[in-house]
């Protein structure tokens, strides 16, 4: 079973905001690149995002559909992979205190992929995942230090660094 999971320290809020913006998949989706709208309006059920995965030598044009949303919350993708077959990737987001748990759930669907399915399969996935939720979490931290006033940032970084002259 290839579910993987990450605590991101920002809000289930800020997680939505980049996984709903169809434009930014490719910042955090692991081995995507140049994604572009297809059909409907990214996350609504039906939407379709286009983009190409770079295997070496190799360019594969792929799609990614939405299957399943609940807003701020559950995001259910299908990705097409061309004679590879389909895999279901379902997104979770939990309020985790202040935090977001974020559980990424993989499963091939059909050709090749479901065929070929198997332990060896999964630990890729779960690489795969590994990567894609770290770079989930910088793309989320990243836009939550952007949105931040200047004077929050200074005293954030001070109070990381000990210069605040309190006690630990």
């Amino acid at each position: 079973m290839a579910v993987r999971h990450r605590l991101i320290k920002v809000s289930p809020r800020t997680v939505w905001s980049v996984l709903a913006d169809g434009s930014r998949y490719t910042e955090w989706v692991v081995g995507t690149s140049e994604s572009e709208p297809v059909r409907g309006q990214w996350p609504q059920v039906g939407s379709t995002i286009g983009y190409e995965v770079r295997v070496g030598p190799l360019r594969l044009t792929n799609e990614t559909v939405v299957r399943h949303y609940v807003e701020g919350s559950e995001l259910g993708l299908e990705a097409r992979a061309g004679i590879l077959g389909t895999a279901r990737i379902a997104i979770e987001l939990r309020p985790w205190g202040e935090h977001c748990l974020v559980i990424a759930d993989e499963h091939p669907l059909q050709g090749a992929g479901g065929l070929l399915h198997n332990v060896g399969v999964d630990a890729l996935i779960q690489l795969r995942h590994r990567a894609m939720l770290a770079r989930l979490a910088r793309v989320c931290e990243a836009q939550q230090r952007d949105r931040q006033p200047a004077s929050l940032q200074a005293r954030r970084r001070a109070a990381a660094h000990g210069a605040d002259g309190g006690h630990a």
